[in-house]
């Protein structure tokens, strides 16, 4: 979709051409790139924009620092971004396509697994600390700031003392993967009120689904 743009304009150049900032926005799933992680719950970013894209029948395209997917809601022009930095270092591939395409922060969402919640509770969340997951530290960092939007997708704890890389990192078990249909189709649901409604209404809508 964007090897040809890249062709014709400077690197520099916007893929967004709409003016109006707050009609731009930036969804960002964080995940680690390569077939090791695929089905990991660590990747559940990744996963829900996948789903995103094929709902809107668009496909992601590799380009610095990530791959991007585009389409339009309701006026609204939206960049879908699956960062390529691996998770520890998401916040630079954030930054760097905000800064580019000129998105205001109130605009950007970060979708990512939480330990906190059980298996498919989705919240949104518009500020808050970093909670020792690391995509999101790196992200605060690089923002400098923890008032941002984040939709966390609860992946469960269900591991031992020591063994919660490993359960991150793991991939889905039979009952979990029977269930992310449904609950990969609430989290598309959220992102498009997220884009059209605003966070509050979504909040109040669905937090708690």
């Amino acid at each position: 979709m964007f090897h040809w743009l890249r062709s014709l304009f400077p690197s520099k150049t916007p893929i967004l051409k709409e003016p109006d900032a707050m009609k731009k926005f930036l969804i960002v799933g964080l995940g680690n790139i390569g077939p090791d992680y695929v089905n990991t719950r660590h990747n559940i970013g990744f996963k829900i924009l996948d789903a995103l894209a094929k709902q809107a029948e668009i496909t992601f395209e590799d380009v610095k620092l990530g791959a991007l997917a585009t389409f339009k809601f309701k006026g609204r022009n939206v960049l879908c971004l699956k960062p390529s930095t691996f998770m520890n270092l998401s916040g630079k591939a954030v930054r760097y396509w905000m800064d580019k395409e000129s998105i205001p922060k109130e605009n950007v969402l970060i979708i990512t697994d939480d330990i906190n919640l059980p298996f498919g509770s989705i919240r949104l969340k518009g500020k808050g600390s970093d909670g020792g997951h690391n995509g999101l530290k790196s992200v605060q960092q690089l923002l400098q700031t923890t008032q941002y939007h984040r939709f966390r997708f609860g992946v469960g704890a269900n591991f031992g003392e020591g063994r919660q890389v490993d359960y991150v990192l793991g991939e889905w078990d039979g009952e979990e993967q029977n269930q992310l249909k449904e609950r990969l189709e609430k989290s598309t649901d959220l992102i498009r009120s997220f884009i059209f409604a605003g966070p509050k209404n979504t909040m109040n809508h669905y937090n708690g689904t």
